[in-house]
């Protein structure tokens, strides 16, 4: 079984500037991952711990300490960050955000719309047609969500011009509890 036993991982020698440069990362990153990970490289240079003594003490599995220690052996501090992932660009962009946050601040029908409120498809398909970018009415949701408004569903009021719409209103409502 001497076969399977691996051979410890060593962090390749660091520059001065480097070794801050981490330590400032570790400090100030906001990224839970980036720290992690700069940990994972402090540990390993400063304190000379294993790969299995850190994954003790990060709470990954060794083959996860490894493959940092050997990205960061391969590319330095930026080896630390996530590469970029598969997928179409964004289709929100800036202009079509501010935008957005401008249109729903406004009245429908002072935008030459045919109704009075605004719900999130009907923002999204004014949207579109203004700007030629069609989004889903969840990420209109998202966008708006981002900055702090949040729509809710119309609420429907039944009102009458009848002066004495009131009065019925109260006689049916009361015929209807009797």
């Amino acid at each position: 079984m001497l076969g399977c036993m691996r051979l410890p991982i060593r962090v390749r020698d660091i520059s001065s500037d480097e070794k801050s440069e981490l330590a400032s990362l570790y400090r100030q990153s906001k990224d839970v991952r980036i720290r992690e990970r700069t940990l994972i490289i402090l540990l390993a240079s400063e304190q000379g711990l294993t790969a299995p003594e850190i994954s003790k003490i990060v709470r990954r599995n060794d083959q996860t300490v490894r493959s940092w220690i050997r990205r960061f052996n391969a590319e330095g501090i930026q080896g630390l960050y996530d590469k970029p992932r598969p997928g179409g660009p964004a289709r929100v962009t800036e202009a079509y955000r501010e935008r957005l946050l401008v249109v729903v601040r406004q009245r429908p029908r002072g935008l030459g719309q045919p109704y009075s409120l605004w719900t999130l498809q009907r923002l999204a398909d004014f949207m579109a047609e203004e700007t030629g970018i069609r989004v889903s009415k969840v990420t209109v949701r998202r966008v708006l969500a981002d900055h702090d408004i949040v729509m809710s569903r119309p609420q429907h009021k039944v009102s009458s011009p009848d002066p004495e719409y009131a009065v019925k209103k109260r006689r049916s409502k009361s015929s209807e509890t009797a």
